[in-house]
C-alpha cells in the first residue's frame, strides 16, 4: 500500500494501520513535518514531493516500491495528487480516491489510457457503512491512537485550524477538538 500526499494527507492513512494487514507504507507529502511524522509512525519510505510533478512523484514511488504500488490513495482531493497515485501503480493496481474533489478541481485529468493498459481499477470512497464499523473499531482497538494525535485544541480554535490544514505546512498528526475549551496543547 502506498499513501500519498501533497500536504497533510497522513490524516487519512497511517502506517501504524498496517503491520497487521502486511502492507508497506510509502509516505508522499510536500511538508517536511509530516514526511517525519509519517516515518515516525512507521512508514516503510518516504517521498518528499515538494516541486515534484505528479509523474516525478509517480517515478519516486515506483523506485520505493520496486515497480509501483498495489494499492495507491489520494486522502487528500488534489488533481495533482489523483494523477500521481494512478500514474504510481504497477500493473491491476488499485486508486482510491477518499479526498473529495470540489470546484474546479473535481475533474482531475486522470491518464485513462494508463488505467486501460495497465488494467488499474479507481474506487472512490465517501465514509463506511455502519456493517464495518464493528471490524475497524477491532482493528482500531490494537493502534496506539495516541501516536497519532498532534495537537488538541479548543472549540473557540477550531475554526482557525481548519482554515490552516488547507495550507502548507500544516502541523503533523490529527488535531482534536477539546469540547472542554481551554488551551492548545500538545498530545
Amino acid at each position: 500500500m502506498a499513501r500519498r500526499a501533497r500536504r497533510g494527507w497522513g490524516r487519512h492513512v497511517r502506517p501504524r494501520h498496517r503491520p497487521g494487514l502486511g502492507a508497506r507504507v510509502v509516505a508522499v507529502d510536500v511538508a517536511a513535518p509530516a514526511l517525519a511524522h509519517a516515518e515516525a509512525l512507521g512508514a516503510d519510505a518516504v517521498v518528499p514531493a515538494a516541486g515534484l510533478s505528479p509523474t516525478q512523484v509517480a517515478e519516486a514511488v515506483a523506485a520505493a516500491t520496486g515497480g509501483g504500488a498495489h494499492v495507491g490513495i489520494d486522502a487528500i482531493g488534489h488533481p495533482d495528487a489523483a494523477v500521481a497515485s494512478v500514474l504510481g501503480l504497477r500493473r491491476r493496481g488499485r486508486h482510491v480516491q477518499a479526498g473529495l474533489l470540489l470546484g474546479a478541481s473535481s475533474t482531475p485529468p486522470l491518464p485513462m489510457d494508463r488505467v486501460v493498459a495497465w488494467e488499474l481499477s479507481i474506487h472512490g470512497t465517501h465514509g463506511l457503512a455502519a456493517a464495518d464499523y464493528p471490524a475497524m473499531l477491532d482493528l482500531a482497538a490494537g493502534l496506539d491512537l495516541g501516536a497519532l494525535v498532534g495537537r488538541v485544541v479548543g472549540l473557540e480554535e477550531a475554526p482557525a485550524e481548519l482554515t490552516a490544514m488547507g495550507e502548507p505546512g500544516a502541523a503533523p498528526g490529527m488535531t482534536v477538538v477539546d469540547l472542554r475549551g481551554g488551551q492548545a496543547t500538545a498530545p
